[in-house]
């Protein structure tokens, strides 16, 4: 459910005392537990450290981020993928086909390095 027009977008005051007045190039990770507050214009350029439960996960905010929450951004789930063995398997032989391509387009430019 959507927060009303009248009271506004909530953003942490704690979390906005904390970037006034500051320089985003020159300012280390911000740790926050406010996975409710809602990013604001003045947040672009910070990077903010979400708290996801375990850890604090890195997240740079972006002008595309302008409205969203900050919990958007640090999953508090991991997921695991289905298919046990036969996933595996398939996984597998998709990191070796890479390691593979990767080898023979190494092989192919060195030679030409060489001239």
């Amino acid at each position: 459910m959507t927060r009303s027009l009248k009271k506004g977008p909530f953003t942490e005051p704690k979390l906005l005392k904390k970037i006034s007045g500051k320089n985003p190039q020159n300012e280390p990770m911000i740790k926050t537990w406010s996975r409710a507050s809602q990013i604001a214009p003045e947040m672009i350029g910070f990077l903010f450290g979400v708290y996801n439960g375990k850890t604090h996960i890195e997240v740079r905010v972006t002008e595309d981020m302008v409205g969203h929450r900050l919990g958007e951004f640090s999953p508090t789930k991991k997921f695991v993928l289905h298919g046990g063995k036969m996933q595996k398997e398939l996984e597998q032989k998709k990191k070796e086909g890479e390691i593979a391509a990767a080898q023979a387009a190494k092989s192919e430019t060195a030679p030409a390095a060489k001239k």
